[in-house]
């Protein structure tokens, strides 16, 4: 049965059998904002009808990897960030594979999942622990919504960690609702959680902090500055 996780909590890597959890996505599933309206309908549009319409939700799944010095020493983004912006954080372009590998990203979702929950996740980061540099210490992974909505207008966002591949899920090892609580409304950026080194192994903390934050540059310095231990 899979974990499921609460603000704050901190887990072992650690699956059924004792065996370590080193080969694993973590995903996030949103669904698009939808509404009732009223259309034209019938001869000449003499008579009224209720249609259903969505708007599209852009969240954005990404990941910064920081070195004992604290330091960012490799990232997971969207390349569709404009560089010049990046710059102005000290930030290098957007990608979707790390170093060696390790991490991969599945690209961009643009709108969120449409006419109810499907059950697979919008964007994933696949994650291969046996594969990353040893001087990665910590790797945080955040949400920012591209758009103007903020968390609580969204119906649902979730994160869970699994075996599998982006397109199978073979067994959920935790999960995490991102916009079940009060203090998610008014905020556009989120610090889901980070996975980390201690004592040599691997271990994954439930953040689930939220802000306004209305770019990814913002959250980046604010992990910087408030998150790396």
């Amino acid at each position: 049965m899979a974990i499921r996780l609460e603000k704050g909590q901190k887990i072992n890597l650690e699956k059924s059998n004792g065996n370590k959890l080193t080969e694993f996505c973590v995903g996030v599933n949103w669904g698009a904002i939808e509404y009732q309206t009223t259309e034209s309908a019938g001869f000449l549009g003499l008579s009224r009808k209720t249609v259903t319409k969505s708007h599209d939700v852009d969240l954005d799944l990404s990941c910064v990897m920081y070195n004992s010095n604290r330091q960012i020493c490799d990232h997971l983004y969207s390349p569709l960030y404009k560089p010049e912006i990046l710059a102005q954080f000290g930030l290098s372009a957007g990608k979707l594979v790390s170093n060696n590998n390790a991490l991969k990203h599945s690209g961009d979702d643009l709108e969120g999942d449409k006419g109810g929950d499907d059950g697979l996740d919008n964007e994933i980061i696949s994650v291969n622990l046996t594969l990353l540099k040893p001087e990665v210490e910590q790797i945080f992974f955040f949400l920012n919504n591209v758009g103007q909505e903020d968390f609580s207008q969204i119906p649902y966002a979730k994160i869970r960690m699994y075996e599998g591949t982006p397109t199978k899920v073979q067994s959920v090892y935790a999960e995490y609702n991102v916009v079940a609580e009060p203090q998610y409304r008014g905020k556009r950026s989120l610090i889901m959680g980070k996975l980390y080194k201690k004592g040599g192994e691997w271990k994954f903390n439930a953040i689930g902090d939220a802000f306004e934050d209305s770019f990814l540059g913002q959250t980046i310095q604010r992990i910087t500055s408030s998150y790396v231990k």
